[in-house]
């Protein structure tokens, strides 16, 4: 009996998605060519451009299976009865069991983007639906009585993003950067926004205080 043959063609996209992660990371996006890119992922140059035509192409790759990432990520939670308990199911997932080398990816991706508006775009509309996600979540919340009626969703999921920001910038240059202790303090602050403890309406009558 003979066995079975595997696919003439595999999909090998995966494969390279992580070779070109590996060599972002380690070298940075523009001292890696994609021989790099192709030695990483043990195949000739030629057989990976009949999947990526270009080190954009595969930036853009990267951002796309983030964001299926986070989207699956926000369907998981879709029905939870703990809103703060789903905010920490996702800080623990992306701030702190990542590797540090996640992070250092998302500057180098970033820093790609304030040169490139093809990147810059995608980007934005990745962080315009982790936006939506967040304000869903807490809407479903709100619903139910655990967020108070006059909370402005939207400012908080822009202060989730802003803070959010912060902590992968943190990861990827701090070599002291406590994760568990960061991320905890970022959800007592998003706690005491959501249960009104902390305003997020400007004070434009209150002059600050240096």
């Amino acid at each position: 009996m003979s066995l079975a043959r595997a696919p003439r063609h595999l999909d090998r996209r995966p494969q390279i998605l992580d070779a070109a992660e590996a060599c972002f990371t380690r070298s940075g996006f523009h001292r890696t060519t994609m021989q790099d890119v192709a030695g990483e992922a043990g195949m000739v140059p030629g057989n990976l451009y009949r999947y990526f035509a270009s080190k954009d192409a595969l930036i853009l790759a990267l951002i796309e299976r983030d964001r299926a990432e986070i989207s699956a990520d926000f369907a998981a939670l879709d029905g939870t009865g703990d809103l703060m308990g789903a905010f920490r199911t996702l800080g623990r997932r992306h701030f702190i069991e990542k590797p540090r080398e996640k992070a250092v990816l998302t500057l180098e991706i970033w820093s790609e983007a304030a040169r490139n508006p093809a990147i810059a775009e995608v980007i934005g509309g990745v962080q315009a639906e982790v936006r939506r996600g967040i304000i869903a979540v807490c809407e479903k919340a709100r619903r139910k009585g655990d967020v108070l009626a006059h909370i402005d969703l939207d400012a908080v999921a822009r202060l989730i993003l802003t803070l959010s920001d912060g902590l992968i910038r943190r990861k990827a240059l701090d070599p002291d950067f406590e994760s568990e202790t960061e991320v905890a303090t970022l959800l007592d602050l998003i706690g005491a926004v959501l249960c009104g403890a902390v305003s997020l309406t400007p004070c434009a009558s209150r002059p600050i205080s240096l």
